[in-house]
């Protein structure tokens, strides 16, 4: 039985405390302080902000953070700090400022060059990780009902939407913490074991 199958709320609360295992043991050179920083140092600096929002160093971390965790795409980390500083404070300023809609800061951030659905959903996952669990490919295959895995807005939305509703199921049955949308994502691709290179 998968995770995604499960109810015991031990199995998910186990996957979720192997987080930080799993990412030492991809052997990826950098990826443990970058995580690191991903988790534990930007959602402070997001929130301290007013107005909210992220600099162009930083959602070129964010890209550097994804790709460690997954496929290296030079171009994509390329195009993202070729985009102007300004324009990356302005538009991560319009996308927090239209939270909680569940579409439309994922959609204004891919406006900027270089980021897609998954980019823009590990920035926001950030600030609002109840509504925007970052978007991976591990994790979208252990859920059945999404179908083959497909890098767009249409299907970013639909594995939103199932991950939230975990989440509330496992915030209906275990008393242990309080579990996000983005906490499912981050137990499920720990319980893959990581493997990257195939997300």
């Amino acid at each position: 039985m998968t995770l995604w199958q499960t109810n015991s709320c031990a199995d998910w609360h186990a996957a979720l405390e192997r987080y930080a295992d799993t990412v030492r043991a991809q052997q990826v050179n950098g990826l443990p302080e970058i995580d690191a920083w991903y988790r534990e140092e930007l959602p402070a600096r997001i929130a301290a902000r007013q107005p909210l929002s992220v600099t162009r160093e930083e959602l070129e971390r964010v890209t550097v953070w994804k790709m460690k965790r997954g496929v290296w795409r030079e171009r994509n980390r390329l195009l993202v700090i070729g985009n102007p500083p300004a324009l990356v404070e302005q538009t991560s300023q319009q996308a927090f400022a239209a939270t909680p809609d569940p579409r439309k800061p994922v959609d204004i951030l891919s406006n900027l060059a270089g980021v897609g659905p998954a980019t823009a959903s590990a920035v926001l996952a950030c600030y609002a990780p109840a509504i925007y669990p970052f978007f991976d490919e591990l994790v979208a295959k252990q859920i059945p009902q999404l179908g083959k895995v497909a890098f767009t807005p249409a299907y970013y939305q639909r594995y939103a939407a199932a991950l939230r509703e975990r989440a509330a199921r496992l915030n209906e049955r275990c008393n242990h913490r309080e579990w996000t949308a983005h906490d499912v994502s981050q137990a499920l691709w720990a319980a893959s074991g990581g493997k990257v290179g195939q997300s």
